[in-house]
Formats: structure tokens, sequence, C-alpha cells
């Protein structure tokens, strides 16, 4: 098979190549540079969740307090950077959290916590009474609002 090949070609190839070097040069050096401020995101704290210690033994099988128990399908684990945690990343580990499920009964939603914002809860919150889900409302918006 014959190809056409010009003695052109060659030097042409090479020139645009530079060209488009030296165009992403600027944009090249505007990445490495640092942005002026990080936008700050504020954690909202969660209504309506209870203390647990979950543990994950084979995605969506969970243990919270050493009950059996199951994630529900889509549901949604964040660490304490607020960015999504893939269950199976957790598999083995216990880690202290608070949770919220679903209308069948299934855990949806869960953030995950130091272990210190669950020592300073207490499991508080996981009776029915008013004044302890009241302080336990206060104790998780001062958790929360702490991580700015």
């Amino acid at each position: 098979m014959n190809r056409w090949t010009s003695h052109l070609s060659l030097p042409l190839s090479f020139s645009l190549a530079v060209l488009a070097a030296s165009a992403a040069a600027p944009a090249f050096s505007q990445v490495l540079e640092a942005p002026a401020a990080a936008p700050t995101f504020v954690r909202e704290a969660p209504r309506d969740v209870r203390p647990a210690r979950m543990k994950v033994t084979l995605p969506p099988q969970i243990t919270l307090d050493g009950t059996a128990d199951r994630l529900s399908p889509g549901a949604r684990i964040r660490d304490t950077r607020n960015m999504l945690v893939l269950s199976g990343s957790l598999a083995g580990r216990e880690l202290p959290v608070v949770y919220r499920r679903d209308a069948a009964g299934l855990v949806h939603e869960a953030w995950l916590l130091t272990e210190a914002e669950y020592a300073r809860l207490g499991g508080s919150g996981s009776t029915g009474d008013a004044e302890a889900v009241r302080q336990f409302q206060v104790l998780l918006a001062t958790i929360f609002g702490a991580r700015r």
C-alpha cells in the first residue's frame, strides 16, 4: 500500500506540536497555582438520626451495635468531610456513626463520626425522651458546626 508522504509533513507536525505546547504552557501554569481562597463547606446536622457503632460485614449486610441489619439499595455513607464512602471499603471495620432509616426500615443514610465525636454524643438520643432528643440535636449541631 502506498502512503502519501510529504516533505513538509514532518516540519509542519513539529511546528504544530511546538505551537500547541506553547499555547498550553500558560494554562498548565495556572493549574499548578494554588487557588486564592478555598470555598468553605458547612456540613449540616442531620435530623432524626440515631448513634450506633456500625460494622459492615458483607455489603449490604451490617451490624449496628452488634445487631444484624441491612443497608438499603442506594444507601449513602458519608465520611467526616461529607464525601461518599463505598460500603465495601468499610468491610470488617467497626465505626461510630449516626444513621437514618428509610420507609422500609433499612439503613439508608449514615454519617461517620470520629471517636471523639461519638464519645461526646455518649449514646444519648436513643431513648424516646423529648429532653434527651433535644440535647442530642444540640450536640449534633455543635459537632457538625465545628467541621467548617
